[in-house]
């Protein structure tokens, strides 16, 4: 068995007894002796990084776009893509299930994922599949490896599953398809790491993202044609996690998935039917969320994100690095280098065409300035644990005129002159 972890930040496996009709939708949280005083300080935390999110003034650039890359490990030895049974699935169900994940966590209208609940919102994230590989050639972010291993175990296979192909998890979300076995249909990990020195053990970066069957990955087509969960909710419900969402009972009786909007519950409404069954904590009867991709239910009744779910995600993402990382580099759309260079693009230009690239071989703190040609400083970016930035010339001055840009990292000054009109 692999190595548990904190019950907060476990990985989440979820999976279906497909033998038994009355059984819906399940998931085993894998987890050390719980530390309540660590838990409680993560979440203050989170308390602090979500009420900051909430005073920030909402711009496009919330919007945030995660790269997926798809590894399909099949058995299948022909090489044939798609077909019945076969788990070396189409293209067709691999965008199918993209589009799944959108519709989601997009609250699309005339959708499956769109919904007028009064707490329901667009959680304001885009998935696509990777358009470079982390060489920076171009890719479909769809890898297809052959390996004669019928099936996999979540967790004795875990590793070798990551052998076979992986992608940097600082800059992708990977995605293994294949066969999996004891009936378990998905996998994710925890967002963890370095909480401000709370020590919560870091999880393996090459075994970071989700593990899928794959009949129950896609939109009713190809191997997910049939079933209660071929909707391709299981993915959208792993991702949740991927991100940091609990379940909405908190993985106990009466618990707390910390977000207020979802109503406190016993447990998971567990069901083959999209009906509600009350559920009692503290004397109190409530009506379970049944249509939140959190709970477990069909993949017909899922419809819901919530905005304090939405809020908890972005907290997670600010003080999660590995999360923080990967969107960072991915609003970049970087490209991995080998050495710091400076880059202007459309030089001379106006104050909205002239951008200033930088780009650095890893993660680190730089700082651009715009001087004058007498040498006074006009302005000053900082940036602190970034891959490089992409900058408007108008961000860091509104006048025409002839400039001196400079880069400065703690090995390196780069200064390029730019003129704008």
């Amino acid at each position: 068995m692999r190595k548990k972890r904190i019950t907060l930040l476990g990985s989440i496996l979820c999976f279906i007894f497909h033998f038994s009709f009355s059984q819906g939708r399940r998931c085993a949280v894998e987890s050390k002796t719980t530390d309540l005083l660590r838990n409680e300080q993560l979440q203050s935390l989170i308390e602090q990084n979500r009420l900051k999110t909430n005073r920030q003034t909402r711009t496009a650039t919330e919007i945030i776009t995660i790269p997926v890359v798809v590894h399909v490990i099949h058995s299948d030895r022909s090489g044939i893509i798609g077909g019945e049974n076969n788990g070396n699935i189409s293209d067709e169900q691999i965008l199918s299930q993209i589009r799944v994940l959108n519709n989601d966590f997009r609250r699309i209208p005339n959708t499956l994922g769109f919904n007028d609940n009064p707490v329901g919102t667009d959680m304001e994230i885009n998935f696509e599949l990777a358009r470079k590989t982390p060489d920076g050639l171009p890719t479909n972010g769809i890898i297809r490896v052959y390996n004669p291993k019928a099936s996999y175990d979540v967790f004795d296979d875990i590793d070798l599953l990551s052998q076979l192909s992986y992608w940097d998890s600082e800059r992708y979300l990977n995605i293994w398809v294949t066969t999996l076995t004891d009936n378990y249909i998905g996998y994710a990990e925890f967002p963890t790491g370095d909480f401000n020195g709370l020590d919560f053990d870091e999880t393996n970066p090459r075994t970071d993202g989700v593990i899928i069957e794959h009949t129950v990955f896609g939109n009713r087509t190809g191997t997910a044609s049939f079933g209660s969960y071929t909707y391709g909710r299981t993915l959208t419900h792993e991702v949740g996690h991927w991100f940091g969402l609990i379940h909405t009972w908190g993985d106990s009786f009466c618990g707390t998935d910390y977000c207020e909007d979802t109503p406190q519950v016993s447990g998971p409404n567990n069901t083959n039917a999209c009906v509600a069954r009350p559920s009692r904590c503290d004397g109190v009867s409530r009506i379970p969320m049944i249509e939140n991709y959190l709970d477990y239910t069909p993949d017909s009744c899922m419809n819901t994100f919530t905005q304090s779910q939405k809020e908890r995600i972005r907290a997670i993402i600010e003080i999660s690095q590995r999360r923080n990382r990967l969107v960072k580099a991915a609003q970049l759309n970087f490209q991995p280098v080998t050495e710091t260079t400076l880059s202007i693009i459309n030089n001379p230009g106006t104050n909205s065409t002239l951008q200033i690239r930088v780009d650095l071989p890893d993660f680190q703190d730089f700082t651009v300035n715009l001087f004058s040609l007498s040498g006074v400083l006009i302005t000053s970016k900082e940036y602190i644990d970034f891959p490089g930035a992409l900058i408007t010339a108008g961000e860091l001055t509104q006048k025409k005129g002839i400039y001196i840009v400079q880069l400065q990292t703690d090995t390196n000054v780069l200064t390029k002159k730019i003129i704008l009109f």
